[in-house]
């Protein structure tokens, strides 16, 4: 009988240590998609754009792609540049980071880089090619 409840013991402590949160400031539905950024919609890029709140929106084509044409606002942060040192366009890890690129491939490189380096609020609206708003040149 004290084997089993010694068992049973080890068995609790084992499921309490295991229920610990690893994955910080991610919801369910991003873990299940094993993503470490959001994906959201170009509507709801544009919601958050609209705020005042602090966010950078960051272009992740190529100069002569930013040069042809933008997101008003927008800073270039080529995919290709972003390796294993963060940016110093982005200081702030919890910074609320919007980003797009033409078509939506780069983009979402670049925000699972940008999440493996510690970055926290990360939001990947997709391409530019499927814009609905204005652009800049």
């Amino acid at each position: 009988m004290k084997r089993v409840s010694a068992l049973l013991l080890l068995f609790v402590f084992c499921l309490t240590g295991c229920s610990g949160n690893s994955l910080s400031k991610t919801t369910v539905s991003e873990t299940v998609q094993g993503l470490k950024y959001k994906q959201i919609s170009q509507e709801e890029a544009q919601e958050m754009m609209a705020k005042d709140d602090g966010h950078i929106l960051v272009d992740v084509r190529r100069q002569d792609e930013y040069d042809a044409g933008h997101i008003p606002g927008a800073i270039l942060i080529p995919n290709e540049s972003i390796e294993k040192d963060r940016p110093k366009e982005l200081p702030d890890l919890d910074q609320i980071i919007l980003i797009y690129c033409r078509s939506g491939r780069r983009s979402k490189e670049a925000s699972e880089k940008l999440a493996n380096m510690g970055y926290t609020n990360i939001y990947e609206f997709g391409g530019i090619i499927t814009w609905p708003g204005e652009t800049v040149k």
